[in-house]
């Protein structure tokens, strides 16, 4: 906000202009030069700032918030505050985009063949049971690098991960990749259930052929 015509307000109705300067805390030597029309070196190098700040944003799309425009600066050499940055930011009136905080991460292929529910919504735990009935699923994790998928195996028994695998995709090999760093650990015996959602990599013909291979039952919740 520029505060200079309230102080030459101030000034002209013969009040204190240093009392108006230290309430919008603003030298009076800086007010001064205002009033001569000459630039001060702070508002020159706050105007340098300004078009670095809009350039970097420009090139990001404008996507890039104050966090990321910082450290943009800083990286070629120009060192500025970062309370600094997000100051000229706001009184430029841009903005960084806010990523999407969250993603579909099961999405059912109608097409795919029914499955049992084995589980029948029986999470006990059960220390006798361990390694009878595990529970596949995925998640998200957004990084500096776009979004990350992390799908797991937990056994129902004992709450205990026992595989998990990472990807930037959401494809059938992630979910196999899970599943298969389990079975090599674990070494369960044959007709394991593995429990899952409705999501089209753990119904697909691939994985079913994994299942097969380790003798591996699988089962797939009912919805909601």
């Amino acid at each position: 906000m520029n505060v200079y015509p309230f102080i030459e307000v101030e000034q002209a109705g013969k009040h204190n202009v240093k009392r108006a300067c230290e309430l919008l805390q603003v030298s009076r030597s800086v007010h001064y030069q205002h009033a001569r029309g000459k630039q001060s070196t702070r508002e020159r190098v706050d105007a340098q700032l300004t078009d670095q700040i809009i350039a970097v944003h420009a090139a990001s799309k404008g996507t890039y918030g104050a966090p990321h425009i910082h450290a943009e600066l800083a990286a070629a050499g120009r060192r500025y505050g970062r309370e600094r940055v997000a100051r000229r930011m706001r009184a430029a009136r841009i903005a960084g985009k806010s990523p999407q905080r969250w993603k579909t991460t099961t999405v059912a292929d109608p097409h795919a063949g029914s499955r049992p529910d084995l589980v029948d919504r029986d999470f006990q735990v059960d220390a006798t049971a361990v390694d009878t009935r595990w529970c596949g699923d995925i998640t998200y994790i957004n990084t500096w690098e776009g979004w990350m998928y992390l799908a797991t195996v937990i056994d129902l028994a004992s709450r205990r991960v026992v595989g998990w695998a990472v990807a930037d995709h959401l494809k059938t090999d992630l979910v196999d990749a899970a599943l298969t760093y389990a079975l090599r650990w674990r070494r369960p015996a044959e007709g394991l259930v593995f429990h899952s959602d409705r999501g089209c990599q753990y119904t697909s013909a691939q994985h079913a052929r994994l299942a097969k291979r380790h003798g591996v039952r699988l089962s797939v919740g009912r919805r909601g």
